[in-house]
């Protein structure tokens, strides 16, 4: 045997196990490539009722949330309505009421002041004196606040 012919046979050899090892090589790679399809099918089989209920979800979702927006915009509606009313009624209702309460006490005081014997004024001077009292005594408790209520009815009534 000569060197060529051994040469040869050596390049025969080693191509008989290259092609032996990418023959194994794609036989593996078809088992992956059928695991893959399979896998594949499974994973669609299922994610397109997946995403039918999600698509459904969402849908529902965005139901609610438009009933939401409308119960929001409602109650934002009855908010309005009662701060509008309990301005009218402290407005319509709150003088008058604190004027009668400093009425009916200046009349407790001098029923007051009778039953224990203590009798009015009969000079004008002293008379001016009591009534100049009382009136800073109705102004004092008629005066607006300084606080958040009043700067509110302020507001509303411009």
């Amino acid at each position: 045997m000569s060197v060529g012919e051994l040469a040869g046979l050596l390049v025969a050899v080693g191509w008989v196990v290259l092609v032996t090892l990418l023959a194994v090589v794609l036989v593996r790679l078809s088992k992956v490539l059928r695991e893959a399809t399979v896998l594949v099918s499974a994973v669609t089989e299922q994610a397109v009722p997946l995403l039918s209920d999600a698509s459904a979800a969402v849908r529902s979702a965005q139901e609610q949330l438009e009933r939401v927006d409308d119960i929001t915009a409602n109650v934002q509606d009855a908010a309005a309505n009662a701060n509008a009313l309990s301005s009218t009624v402290a407005a319509t209702l709150g003088g008058p009421l604190v004027k009668m309460a400093a009425f009916s006490y200046g009349v407790r005081k001098a029923v007051g002041r009778q039953q224990a014997g203590v009798t009015l004024p009969q000079q004008s001077s002293e008379r001016e004196a009591l009534a100049q009292l009382i009136r800073a005594e109705v102004r004092a408790a008629t005066a607006p606040k300084g606080g958040l209520l009043s700067r509110v009815r302020r507001a509303v009534k411009g």
